[in-house]
């Protein structure tokens, strides 16, 4: 077992000091081979690096076959190149943690998702066929290139309806190692608000404030949110006028959107582009859309019974279950109705903050549990 956690951690190390923001293509083709070799070094096989428009994704499959079990990764950060310069690599047995940007969200999860897996490998019948492990390159930023990827290995198995079994996400777990049954679908948009320029000081009757108006759109907005059913709309970012003797004549906001259910989201969708201009001659535009589906928990119920079972005969500790306002690539199984459980990662906290760790602690039991429900199922 030491030897175990000593190559894990190893492996932790290695994919974390390949730093990967999201948004540059050529880090996150450097990490995308590094997360092959990790893969490669581990597992039997070869595994696949793809790329869709310009960013590499990562497929490994333990056989032919079509996918009974499908794991999933990311191994893109929210984090600058030379991050670790500031908030270095670092373990700390004494405190038990293990800190550095993208250790809990998520490339600890990733790293656990291979260790399990070579587990299975050790066994005398190795890793059965059907298991893909897919790991995105692009999950920080909506996952716009990965998701047709995650959709098709999903609905690329031998259950009901040609999908998979079971979707294992190892993002990082909840609070107290509580594995996410459910999350929020995830809606971006942005308002737009055309008026008319004029002297502010010569001819200010003439203009049409746009930053007027979006004080407006504004109250507007916030007025769609239903706190009653856990729905979110959050302004964020805003921008207006082109000088301070001018009336502007457009501003724009940003807004973001959260939902517990595909209903939910609809509705919002449909009161942003009903909003109405208040001054006379004012224009508003919506662009956006719902990106990312809810996770409801319905489609996770059953599976979270199965893993608390399986922790329980495996002596481990039995996980409870949270759900979160943030997205991750397994709202897009769980929309499909594959069931879906996610927050299998390690516990710790700090995800896209300076703070982020994980606690080591949770390292080994964490992917004891995947072995555990693995093995359970694919029996």
């Amino acid at each position: 077992m030491s030897t175990r956690r000593a190559d894990l951690l190893a492996d932790v190390e290695r994919l974390v000091r390949c730093e990967s923001p999201s948004s540059d293509l050529a880090a996150v083709a450097r990490s995308a081979e590094v997360v092959a070799a990790v893969l490669r070094d581990r597992l039997p096989g070869d595994p696949e690096v793809l790329d869709v428009d310009g960013c590499r994704h990562v497929r490994w499959r333990s056989g032919p076959g079509p996918t009974r079990v499908l794991v999933l990764a990311h191994h893109d950060t929210v984090w600058p190149l030379g991050t670790l310069d500031r908030l270095p690599f670092a373990i700390d047995e004494a405190a038990g943690t293990l800190r550095g940007p993208g250790t809990v969200d998520m490339k600890a999860g990733l790293a656990q998702a291979v260790h399990a897996l070579a587990v299975l490998a050790d066994d005398p019948v190795g890793v059965p066929d059907g298991v893909t492990v897919l790991v995105t390159g692009d999950e920080e930023i909506g996952s716009t290139t990965s998701r047709a990827l995650i959709e098709a290995e999903a609905l690329r198995g031998a259950g009901p309806g040609g999908a998979a079994t079971a979707v294992l996400v190892l993002e990082g777990s909840g609070p107290h190692g509580a594995i996410k049954t459910g999350r929020k679908g995830t809606a971006t948009y942005h308002l737009t608000v055309t008026g008319r320029a004029s002297h502010a000081g010569v001819a200010p009757e003439r203009g049409i404030n746009a930053v007027v108006e979006l004080a407006h759109v504004v109250l507007a907005v916030l007025d769609t949110a239903d706190a009653d059913r856990g729905t979110t709309v959050t302004p964020t970012v805003v921008r207006g006028g082109s000088a301070t003797n001018t009336v502007p004549a457009s501003a724009t906001v940003g807004v973001d959107v959260r939902c517990w259910t595909i209903a939910e989201q609809d509705r919002v969708d449909r009161d942003l582009r009903a909003i109405g201009a208040t001054l006379p001659g004012a224009r508003i535009e919506v662009d956006g859309r719902p990106n990312r589906p809810p996770m409801e928990r319905a489609v996770s119920a059953d599976l979270f019974t199965r893993a608390q079972a399986v922790a329980a005969r495996a002596g481990l500790p039995v996980p409870a279950e949270c759900a979160v306002g943030g997205g991750s690539d397994g709202n897009f199984t769980a929309a499909l109705g594959v069931p879906t459980l996610d927050g299998l990662g390690a516990a710790g906290g700090g995800a896209h903050a300076d703070d982020e760790h994980v606690d080591l602690g949770s390292l080994l039991p964490r992917t004891a549990l995947l072995v555990a429900l693995l093995r359970n199922l694919l029996a």
